[in-house]
C-alpha cells in the first residue's frame, strides 16, 4: 500500500504546486503509517523532489509523452498506482490536474475529492476537507471507496520541507493509443504565468482601453507578478483570453490578487476568492468588489498605481 503524488512538468521543470502536492502526500502517507511514491513524467532533475519528502520517485522519460494528453496521462498514471499498489493519488489542480482526476477515478473505481484544502482529519473513516459552492464555503467529504483520489487545491496547504534520501526508478508504462492529436502549442515565455504566480495584478474595464495596460505591467513587473484580466476585456480583445480570470477563465489562488477597474461581478469573485489577500482600486465606492476585499482604495487607477509603483520602488531601493 501506498500513497502516490502526481508531479507534473513544464519543460522537465516542477512548478510549486508539484511540491505542495508531494509534501501533502508526504503527510497524508504519515497518517496512512505507509510510504510516498511520486510520479513525474519528463522530468529533468527528479531528485529535487526528495526536499518535500519523497522517497521514491517513478521518472518516466518517453518523447511521446512531451505534449500532455488526458486520455494517455491518466492511463500512465492508472499503471503506475497499481504497480505501487496506492491507496490514496494526489493531483495538485493545475489546468491539467482537473482534466486527469476525473479519468483515474474512473478508470481505478475509485472516490474523488476536488478542491481539497486540509489533510485528512480521518482516516477511518477517510474524510476530507474541500471547498465548494464556487468557493463560498467548506464540507467534509467522506471517500468511501478503496482507492482514493484527492485533487489538492492550489495553496492551500503550502510547501512544507521534510528532505529524505530518496531513490529514482526508471518507469517504462505502456502507451495506449488515443485519437487526440495537438497540431501546435503556443506558449508564452519571459512571464510569470498565473498558474505559477504568490502575486497577480489583474486590470478590468476600468483602465478604459488597451494603451493604458501599461501601468498593470508595471506594477506587475515591481511586485514579480503575473498579468492578468477581467472577462469584459479579453472579450473586447484588450488582452489574450489566457489572462482572463475567474469563474469562467482561469481560477486564482494567490497570495495577493490585486483588482485595478474591476468592479467585481459574481463570476469574477467565485474565481478569485481563493487568495489569500484580495486588493480593490476602483473608482466607485459601491463596486462590488469592495465587500470581498481585505483592503480598499477608492481613487482613480491613472493616479493610484504610478504612485503605488513608485512607493514600491523606492522600498526596493533602500532594502536592497
Amino acid at each position: 500500500m501506498s500513497v502516490l503524488v502526481f508531479a507534473e512538468t513544464s519543460e522537465g521543470k516542477f512548478k510549486k504546486s508539484n511540491f505542495e502536492a508531494t509534501s501533502y502526500g508526504k503527510k497524508v502517507a504519515e497518517q496512512l503509517g505507509t510510504n510516498i511514491v511520486v510520479l513525474t513524467i519528463n522530468s529533468s532533475e527528479p531528485t529535487q523532489l526528495y526536499k518535500y519528502g519523497a522517497e521514491k520517485v517513478l521518472n518516466v522519460s518517453n518523447d511521446n509523452l512531451k505534449t500532455f494528453n488526458a486520455k494517455v496521462y491518466a492511463d500512465v498514471i492508472k499503471q503506475a498506482a497499481e504497480k505501487e499498489n496506492a491507496q490514496v493519488i494526489i493531483i495538485d489542480t493545475s489546468a491539467n490536474g482537473l482534466y486527469l482526476a476525473p479519468i483515474i477515478a474512473v478508470d481505478l473505481n475509485a472516490g474523488y475529492a476536488s478542491n481539497v484544502v486540509a489533510l485528512p482529519s480521518s482516516v477511518s473513516p477517510f474524510t476530507i476537507k474541500r471547498k465548494t459552492f464556487s468557493n463560498k464555503a467548506f464540507n467534509n467529504t467522506q471517500i468511501t471507496t478503496e482507492i482514493k483520489v484527492i485533487g489538492l487545491a492550489k495553496n492551500s496547504y503550502g510547501l512544507h520541507e521534510n528532505e529524505v534520501s530518496g531513490t529514482v526508478e526508471e518507469f517504462s508504462p505502456s502507451l495506449i493509443e488515443s485519437t487526440l492529436i495537438s497540431q501546435s502549442i503556443e506558449q508564452t515565455t519571459g512571464k510569470v504565468t498565473i498558474a505559477d504566480a504568490d502575486i497577480v495584478v489583474s486590470g478590468g474595464r476600468g483602465l478604459k482601453g488597451p494603451e493604458n495596460w501599461g501601468i498593470i505591467e508595471d506594477l506587475a513587473a515591481v511586485l514579480g507578478a503575473a498579468t492578468a484580466c477581467s472577462k469584459p476585456v479579453s472579450d473586447l480583445g484588450w488582452r489574450p483570453h489566457s489572462e482572463h480570470v475567474g469563474q469562467t477563465g482561469k481560477p486564482v489562488a494567490s497570495n495577493l490578487y490585486i483588482a485595478i477597474g474591476i468592479s467585481g461581478a459574481i463570476q469574477h469573485l467565485a474565481g478569485v476568492n481563493s487568495s489569500k489577500v484580495k486588493v480593490v482600486i476602483n473608482t466607485d465606492p459601491e463596486a462590488p468588489f469592495f465587500k470581498a476585499a481585505d483592503y480598499g482604495i477608492v481613487g482613480d487607477a491613472f493616479e493610484v498605481v504610478p504612485k503605488l509603483i513608485e512607493k514600491l520602488k523606492e522600498f526596493k531601493a533602500n532594502n536592497a
